[in-house]
């Protein structure tokens, strides 16, 4: 098999999770890395309309130049990743969506009647707040403390608390990453049209920087932790 196949026929998700740094190229691509992680890369470039091989070319590039190996998080400790998961991104989305919920409420008020779009978006981004917050208690008080406990030592509790929150995690994953879609396209990509006032910017460049931070969380998850978990 030559490289190109190999590379085409390997998932979204194990090429990031190999090299970080591929997440950029498949995000300047649209291609999803963290929920659509399992596609292999030819199938995720045919849905997207992207070509293939110009997307392998530009991974055979990274491969050489040398990468940082600091955030090699394939290496790393699954218990370590749930921490470093919890302290990076789970602070910034709880930190984050009390801000966008009064953001994307506002513009809404103001500029509904001539953007309607932003009301689809406000009343999208208050379901996905709720959803988030319910989702990393759960995380962060069930999942985690199993995978923690399963490291410490071979825990039938912790394995079966392990499979089952995997499973209903991911799921809320999609539904998550499914809800930031929509307004990205409600949005067309975060576009601020030319009445836009300046509150209107503000908040389309803290949904775009949210975004961009819950693929890299998601990818974490489902493409590194949940697989190690489910090794252990």
């Amino acid at each position: 098999m030559t490289q190109e196949n190999s590379f085409e026929e390997t998932t979204i998700g194990e090429i990031v999770a190999a090299d970080f740094r591929a997440a950029e190229i498949f995000r300047k691509e649209g291609i999803d890395f963290c929920c659509g992680g399992k596609k292999r890369l030819s199938d995720a470039c045919r849905e997207k309309s992207v070509d293939a091989s110009l997307v392998v070319r530009r991974l055979k590039e990274l491969e050489q130049i040398p990468s940082d190996q600091a955030h090699n998080y394939r290496d790393w400790d699954p218990g370590f990743l749930a921490d470093y998961i919890v302290n990076t991104h789970h602070k910034y989305i709880i930190s984050s969506l009390p801000e966008l919920v009064y953001y994307t409420q506002k513009i809404a008020s103001v500029q509904g009647s001539r953007h309607p779009e932003l009301i689809e978006v406000a009343d999208l981004f208050g379901k996905l707040n709720n959803e988030l917050l319910q989702h990393l208690e759960q995380e962060e008080n069930v999942l985690f403390p199993a995978i923690r406990e399963a490291v410490r030592k071979n825990s039938p509790e912790a394995e079966t608390i392990i499979r089952s929150e995997i499973g209903r995690m991911t799921v809320e994953h999609e539904i998550a990453g499914d809800i930031m879609d929509r307004i990205n396209r409600l949005t067309s990509g975060y576009l601020v049209p030319e009445d836009g006032c300046n509150t209107y910017g503000v908040t389309f460049r803290f949904l775009r920087r949210f975004e961009e931070d819950l693929h890299v969380h998601v990818h974490l998850e489902n493409n590194i932790l949940f697989p190690k978990a489910l090794e252990l």
